[in-house]
C-alpha cells in the first residue's frame, strides 16, 4: 500500500438492503477523484442489527459480493481492497483498520430515523470519538451532491482544544469545497449576546478563512437549532462540524450531547472532524468551558 495513496474507507452492513456509503464512495470518486483507492470494509454492527440465525440477511454468498460490491466499483473502474470483518468489536475493528490504511476519511452508513427522536447507536458513537480520520455519517435519501458546504464554528471558543477543532473544522470544510467546487458557508450560534463577535471580528474572520460575510451566519440559540436553520436556508448538501473526545478519569469517552443534536437535527450528510482530550489535562476553566458546549 503506497503511503500518500488517497484511500477512502467505506464501512459496508451485509445485513442492509441498501448500501448507502458505498454508494455514496462511487458517487465522490467519479466527480472528485478517480484515482481514489477505496477500501470497502465488511462487518455487521451487533448492537444495530438482530444477529440471530434467524435473521436471513446475514447469510450472504459469492454472488452477494460479486453484484453488491465488486461488480458496482470494478464499472466505476475504481482500485479497492475488500476487508471482511468476523470481530465482535465493530466499532474497534473500523478505527484499527481505517488507521492501518490511513484512511482520509471514513464513510459510516447511519439509518433513516425510526422515531422523531433520533437515537444514535453507541457503537457508532465510539467510532465517531475514536477515529483519527473524519468520520462521514451518509444518511440514506440524503443528497449527494456537493455544492454548498456548511460548517459549524465556534467563534467564542475559549480553550485550546476548541481553537485547535475549529481549524480542523475550517480546513477539512475548505478541503471538500475545493474539492468539489462548492460554496463554503460557515455558521456560528451563541446564547450570551455579550459574546456576539462584532463586524471587525467577522471581516478579519472573512479574510482568514477567504470566506465573504454574506457567507458567514451568526445567529442567536441553541446550536442543534441554528445548524439546521441555516443549513435549510443555504440548502446544503453536507454539514462539517466537529466533536471534542473528552475521556473520563475511568478512561471511557463521554458523550457529546450537542454534537448529537446537531446529528439528529440534520438530514444530510455530516462529516464529523475529531478533536482529543482528557478531562485530566485540562484546568477547570477549560473543563468548564468543554462540559457546556453551546
Amino acid at each position: 500500500m503506497q503511503v500518500d495513496q488517497k484511500n477512502l474507507f467505506v464501512v459496508v452492513d451485509p445485513n442492509d438492503d441498501r448500501h448507502v456509503a458505498l454508494e455514496r464512495a462511487l458517487t465522490t470518486a467519479k466527480l472528485r477523484n478517480p484515482t481514489l483507492k477505496l477500501i470497502i470494509f465488511v462487518a455487521v454492527d451487533g448492537e444495530a442489527v438482530d444477529t440471530r440465525a434467524s435473521n436471513d440477511h446475514l447469510f450472504r454468498d459469492e454472488f452477494w459480493f460479486r453484484d453488491q460490491i465488486r461488480k458496482p466499483v470494478e464499472e466505476a473502474g475504481l482500485a479497492y481492497e475488500l476487508l471482511v470483518c468476523w470481530s465482535s468489536d465493530w466499532q474497534g475493528a473500523i478505527i484499527q483498520e481505517s488507521k492501518r490504511y490511513n484512511a482520509e476519511m471514513v464513510y459510516l452508513p447511519v439509518h433513516a430515523k425510526t422515531s422523531r427522536r433520533f437515537t444514535f447507536a453507541e457503537s457508532k458513537w465510539q467510532v465517531l470519538k475514536g477515529a483519527r480520520c473524519p468520520i462521514v455519517l451518509i444518511r440514506p435519501g440524503a443528497k449527494d451532491k456537493r455544492k454548498v458546504v456548511l460548517a459549524t464554528v465556534n467563534y467564542q471558543a475559549q480553550t485550546s482544544q476548541q481553537r485547535q477543532l475549529n481549524r480542523q473544522i475550517s480546513e477539512r470544510a475548505n478541503y471538500v469545497a475545493e474539492s468539489y467546487g462548492a460554496e463554503l458557508h460557515l455558521v456560528n450560534a451563541y446564547l450570551d449576546s455579550m459574546r456576539y463577535p462584532d463586524r471587525g471580528a467577522l471581516a478579519k474572520l472573512a479574510d482568514k478563512t477567504g470566506v465573504p460575510t454574506s457567507r458567514i451566519h451568526v445567529k442567536h440559540g441553541y446550536t442543534n437549532d441554528v445548524v439546521a436553520e441555516v443549513a435549510k436556508e443555504v440548502d446544503a448538501d453536507v454539514v462539517v462540524m466537529g466533536t471534542l473526545n473528552q475521556y473520563g478519569e475511568t478512561g471511557s469517552l463521554l458523550r457529546g450531547n450537542t454534537a448529537e443534536r446537531v446529528i439528529g437535527s440534520l438530514d444530510v450528510d455530516v462529516v464529523v472532524c475529531n478533536g482529543f482530550t482528557t478531562t485530566e489535562t485540562v484546568s477547570s476553566q477549560d473543563r468548564r468551558a468543554v462540559e457546556t458546549e453551546h
